[in-house]
Parts: C-alpha cells; structure tokens; sequence
C-alpha cells in the first residue's frame, strides 16, 4: 500500500464528534451492515415492530438490540430520516485503496469525478453492486463522506462494494492503467456510443459531476470517452441513472 496514503476522513452524520460512529438507518442499509463482519457495530436500534419481523440469526451473538421509540430515532437521527424503526450506530469501515482490488481478468470499477450528492453516489454504488463491479471510487475532496443518507441510497451496497476515496484521481488512473486498466470517459459528444465502442477487458468507467461533466484533466487521463444514445429532446441524464445503463451494457458486453 502506497506511503503517500493519509487516513481517510471519519464517516460523519448526526453523531459525528458523538459515540465515536456514523448512524446508519433504514432496513436494508443496517442489515447489510449487520452481516458485514468487516463492520463495527456499537448500537442497534430497533422499533417494536421490526424487531418482531427482523431475523434474530443476522444480529451478532455480542450485540444486543434496543427496543426504542419513534422519539428515540427522532432524536438521534437526522431531521426526517427513513429509518424504517432500524438504525445502527457504526464504525467506518476499513479504508480500500485501488491497489487493494483484486487481479482479474475482466473486471469493471467505476470513478466519479466529484460527484457531490450522497444520493447519486449511494444510487451509483447499488447499481455497480447489481452488476458485479468491483469497486466505487470518488474524489477524496468534494464528494460526499459515507454517511447514513448515502448509505440509505446505496440500500445495502455500501457493505458490498468498495467504496475508494482518491486523494489525486489523476494518480488513481494512472494506477488503475499500470494494473491494465482503460480509463473510459463518459461524454454526451463522444462519437461512439458505449455499446458500438471496441472495449478491453478492464475497464475504468468515469463519469462527471452534475451538470459540469469532467473535469479537464481528468478528461485528459481518459484513454477514450463513450456516450450513451439519448434522444437530442434530452440534454443529459442523471449521473446515477446513466451509470446503471452504462453497467448493464458493460455487464453483457464482457459477459
């Protein structure tokens, strides 16, 4: 592992600086994260009614569920989480790194160029979950931290699939093509769409920020860019609606 390496930023959420963890909520996020051993969990909160409907095998024989209130969750929680009487208080999980990714023939990671929203970003890592990529890799710089909102939105894939923090995606590509990865830049003016392309088997797939696209030098670290075929009516799509069709094309074109 690389010396240059800092320690990543502590996942943060209402209980940052509090309990030394990260609330995460909502029934599959925390039950992912019930049955990741790599996961720390120092609390279980349960409401009455999902703890009668929960399976006891997935709770950890050391840990012991609290049975709580609506003003509990409220409480501890931020304003207007879903938290489906579920939530869990945790610790990060262990930092991956690109060279941590295993060696394989074929193999799909997806990069994410300063994408802000933990909404896109957790929706982005359910997709790449559902479609056997190997990792997620965001900016450790203006991206979102791991909290329980991205969690929620990656509904289970945060305990599945890496989730690597670059701290200089330029540095990251240039990892990713000494392991033999091509770097391909997703952009509305390609000329090939994504599925006429002539694509290696190891693929780093980049997509933009919203609105902005990529950034120029990571544009310029690209190897080639794609597009997807969307009508001219639509300008451009939701970077996590365009990341699930791009991994489903990638998915059955490797196949």
């Amino acid at each position: 592992m690389s010396s240059h390496r800092k320690k990543p930023t502590p996942e943060a959420g209402s209980a940052k600086g509090r309990q030394n963890g990260v609330w995460l909520y909502g029934y599959h996020a925390v039950t992912a994260a019930l049955q990741n051993p790599q996961r720390k969990i120092h609390r279980l909160l349960l409401g009455k009614e999902t703890a009668e409907e929960l399976p006891k095998k997935i709770i950890p024989a050391e840990l012991i569920a609290e049975i709580t209130d609506k003003a509990t969750f409220e409480q501890l929680l931020p304003k207007g989480a879903v938290h489906q009487g579920i939530a869990a208080l945790v610790s990060p999980l262990p930092a991956v790194f690109e060279e941590d990714l295993p060696e394989k023939e074929t193999s799909v990671v997806v990069i994410l160029d300063q994408v802000t929203d933990p909404h896109n970003v957790g929706a982005v890592m359910r997709s790449a979950a559902a479609f056997d990529a190997d990792a997620v890799i965001i900016t450790e710089r203006n991206a979102p931290e791991a909290t329980g909102v991205l969690a929620k939105s990656a509904s289970g894939a945060l305990e599945l699939i890496p989730l690597i923090a670059a701290s200089n995606l330029a540095r990251t590509m240039q990892t990713l093509k000494e392991r033999g990865y091509w770097c391909v830049g997703m952009d509305g003016n390609a000329e090939k769409t994504l599925r006429d392309a002539a694509l290696p088997r190891k693929i780093a797939l980049i997509m933009g920020s919203e609105g902005y696209g990529l950034r120029r030098l990571t544009a310029q670290n690209c190897d080639f860019m794609v597009k997807l075929p969307i009508s001219p009516r639509v300008e451009s799509l939701n970077v996590s609606n365009a990341a699930a069709i791009a991994l489903y094309d990638l998915k059955y074109k490797l196949a």
